[in-house]
């Protein structure tokens, strides 16, 4: 008997809410990533409260992501929403809800086993399967993602695995998402996460899968070709400093059409932005919840595996639609 049934939950309204989580039931690949976290999670007999179910937990975590929730917020709003309940397959009225405790043992569990880099890879695998990443050609780029700047905590300082950097004449204190996505989708397959202070073409190589042939930057990538860790396989297209391209004549042939190849170089690195744009747009990811890179930084992975399902979900469930069609 589900709490509809009882007259809990008698409203009609196809919420914002409700829409997104319909769209992310279809397209998120339940039954891999379930079958990845099985394995390491505890197992039902034991004495005591027996532990819930994989899928609800994972579903738990999800939406954690998707509207900023922490774990005692989360486990409130299982309580207070019934959208919540339901997408949780939490919604028969004599259900137990689980604690913030219970969910936060799922979210150590997801980090000690590192489960974030493989729920990523999962959803990428899904993906490719449907003809979603090229991997011909990768854009790479960085975005400074705040942390709290207040000692008023424990220890009395603040994280110091967190740094400042500046971003024009503006100082930051936080920590760099740097991520690599294909050209042509947009779609993320790389991501890493240091310290506000750490140069963008530090990482730029590390974030190449070893597929592609062409890679693209901005022009905080000048120089990333003569770095120890280039790869000789890879072309690199990375922007012309700013200050230079001002200063191009426009009614010179020759650096008329250097302007025209720096537009084209724009149009593909824009790509990168999209992912950046469900992350602090759609996701309202603008600051960090722990402290600490790990824990962060598993965050951000889930965060980006959770974006580009987003991003594919209108081909994704197209492509489901073609199968319901062919198996009527």
């Amino acid at each position: 008997m589900k709490q509809s049934s009882l007259g809990l939950s008698n409203t009609v309204k196809r919420t914002r809410k409700r829409e997104f989580l319909d769209a992310m039931e279809l397209v998120v690949p339940w039954t891999e990533l379930v079958s990845l976290i099985e394995p390491y999670a505890p197992e039902a007999g034991r004495r005591g409260q027996q532990p819930f179910a994989v899928q609800t937990l994972l579903r738990i975590h999800f939406m954690q992501q998707w509207f900023k929730l922490s774990d005692p917020a989360m486990e409130e709003a299982l309580h207070d929403v019934p959208a919540f309940r339901d997408f949780a397959g939490l919604s028969h009225w004599d259900e137990h809800i689980p604690s913030e405790s219970s969910i936060l043992r799922f979210r150590h569990l997801l980090e000690r086993h590192k489960l974030a880099d493989q729920i990523l890879a999962t959803v990428n695998a899904l993906l490719q399967a449907k003809g979603l990443q090229l991997k011909a050609g990768t854009v790479v780029d960085a975005t400074l993602i705040a942390a709290p700047t207040s000692t008023e905590n424990q220890s009395g300082e603040r994280d110091p695995e967190m740094h400042q950097s500046k971003k024009g004449n503006q100082w930051y204190f936080g920590m760099k998402a740097h991520i690599g996505v294909d050209a042509d989708s947009g779609l993320v397959h790389s991501v890493r996460g240091t310290s506000g202070n750490v140069g963008d073409v530090i990482e730029a190589n590390s974030l190449l899968h070893g597929q592609e042939t062409d890679a693209f930057g901005d022009a905080g990538y000048q120089g990333v070709d003569k770095r120890p860790d280039a790869k000789p396989t890879v072309r690199w297209h990375v922007a012309m400093r700013p200050g230079l391209r001002r200063a191009l004549d426009k009614d010179k042939p020759l650096e008329a059409l250097f302007d025209q190849l720096e537009r084209t170089k724009a149009s593909i690195r824009a790509k990168v932005e999209h992912p950046f744009r469900v992350l602090k747009q759609q996701f309202g990811y603008v600051k960090v919840r722990y402290r600490g890179l790990k824990k962060n930084t598993a965050q951000i992975v889930t965060l980006f595996a959770l974006s580009n399902l987003w991003m594919a979900r209108h081909k994704l469930m197209a492509c489901k639609g073609q199968v319901r069609v062919q198996g009527a």
